[in-house]
């Protein structure tokens, strides 16, 4: 059974909390949230993420950013990261989780590329690549229960 799900990236402001929207929108059951492996603790959602989130309706406005601990890692039943350099990272620091992270842009081993400090295009590109990440996994998640 699948009842906790984990969405890491760095900062925790701009692609994690939007992939922890999608994903707690098409699990409202789950547990769902988000976490940075260097994250801006604190920090709301990016103002970009929000605004593209936002005209997706989803709600980011009560986002603030956190860093990733074992703690997270070891209740999730899947974590899911942008790159396949987060994978390596918390597989390096929680050892116990391989085999339960899992690239968003998987199976197509796609990275979904960071838009902090970029122009609007590119959070709408993160979030295009985020929403086909979310679609790829849905089935598979509620397959899985």
């Amino acid at each position: 059974m699948m009842q906790n799900i984990l969405v890491v990236c760095v900062g925790n402001i701009c692609r994690s909390p939007i992939a922890e929207a999608m994903l707690a929108r098409e699990f409202p059951e789950k547990k769902v949230w988000s976490a940075g492996l260097g994250a801006l603790v604190g920090d709301p959602a990016d103002p970009f993420s929000v605004e593209v989130a936002a005209a997706n309706g989803l709600d980011l406005s009560k986002h603030r950013a956190q860093q990733v601990a074992s703690w997270m890692c070891e209740s999730a039943d899947v974590i899911f990261v942008m790159e396949q350099a987060h994978r390596t990272e918390i597989e390096q620091r929680y050892p116990l989780v391989r085999g339960r992270v899992f690239r968003m842009g998987e199976p197509q081993r796609l990275d979904i590329a960071d838009p902090h400090r970029q122009p609007k295009a590119a959070f709408e590109a993160a979030f295009a690549d985020i929403a086909r990440g979310v679609a790829s996994w849905v089935p598979r998640i509620r397959q899985l229960g």
